[in-house]
């Protein structure tokens, strides 16, 4: 059984910038559903998820191999 449970995709955002993460200033239009996160000691990572989009536990996995993200960061 998996430590992940489904979330909401504002609250991952939410929890990934609570641990460090920042979105990297644009020149493009706000709202819309990529973005590009920066955190030292990390490789970039793209966002890609709409704020109401739910994320199940698969996904969060892969999220959190790429980003230092917990279950208990949720």
């Amino acid at each position: 059984m998996s430590d992940w449970s489904s979330a909401k995709a504002r609250k991952v955002l939410k929890a990934l910038k609570s641990i460090g993460w920042q979105e990297k200033p644009s020149h493009k239009k706000k709202g819309g559903s990529h973005r590009q996160l920066v955190r030292p000691g990390f490789p970039d990572f793209t966002w890609a998820f709409h704020d109401n989009v739910e994320i199940g536990p698969v996904m969060l996995k892969k999220i959190a191999k790429h980003t230092g993200l917990k279950p208990e960061d949720l």
